[in-house]
């Protein structure tokens, strides 16, 4: 059974930067393939891979509600051909992009369909990361379910740590099978706190790490450069390497 990692957090975080530099650990480490999940719907974790996306998992599933299923072709063969289109590979992880959310009416079908699939899909990996949408709305819907590790990315904003304390406790209080919750505050320019660190530790979370405030972070997402081509000496790409040593070791 693959191995799952889930990622979480308020929008803005940088939590989508931090499941690309996940993915290059995992696959410099040897801990590959990875499969890669795009389950936000402001669709951006190809462009921290460099990879191009032609086809979403969202696209498949309002074709087949509004009946685009080709003439002479099941339901079951279309999606499966749809989800294999949907496959983007690249060397030592694929990615697959879940797309849109659900519109008006009943996607019961569709959704059955898909999550077979995926089930099957992810049972060829060793690794599964998931970057899933900002906020709890994925938590409250038990899409992020059943994994082994969850990673609640925040940066030094009150806000931001409350959203990740949030996060984590609604987690906990809906059961959804998570075997370990970590806290990583990310862009960084000074030490957490007393403050801070009391605030994480009196929630019951436990903080992994920081990963500091790099230009060179900023300046490869403002000119749509892959984040994952980062040199691995760099700062923050060492710094979050160091967190996940200590978490994936």
């Amino acid at each position: 059974m693959a191995y799952s990692i889930a990622l979480a957090g308020k929008g803005g975080t940088g939590k989508t930067t931090v499941a690309g530099m996940l993915i290059k650990y995992l696959v410099t480490n040897g801990k590959k393939p990875v499969l890669a999940v795009d389950a936000d719907s402001n669709v951006n974790l190809n462009e921290v891979l460099g990879l191009e996306v032609s086809g979403t998992l969202g696209n498949a599933r309002e074709e087949m509600k509004k009946g685009k299923v080709p003439s002479g072709m099941t339901k079951d063969i279309f999606m499966s051909m749809k989800l294999e289109q949907a496959v983007v590979e690249s060397d030592g992880y694929d990615l697959v992009v879940m797309g849109q959310p659900e519109g008006s009416g009943c996607y019961c079908a569709a959704n059955t369909l898909l999550t077979g699939f995926l089930e099957r899909l992810a049972s060829n990996y060793p690794y599964i990361v998931m970057d899933n949408e900002a906020g709890m709305e994925h938590i409250s819907r038990l899409t992020t379910s059943n994994v082994d590790v969850l990673l609640t990315i925040s940066d030094t904003s009150r806000r931001g740590l409350q959203a990740a304390l949030r996060i984590n406790k609604l987690a906990g209080d809906l059961n959804i099978g998570v075997g370990k919750s970590y806290l990583i505050i990310n862009q960084v320019r000074e030490a957490p706190s007393d403050a801070v660190l009391e605030m994480v530790q009196k929630n019951g979370m436990t903080l992994a790490g920081t990963i500091p405030a790099d230009d060179a972070v900023y300046e490869f997402d403002l000119n749509g450069r892959p984040t994952v081509d980062i040199p691995d000496d760099n700062q923050a790409m060492a710094a979050a390497f160091t967190i996940f040593d200590k978490i994936f070791s």
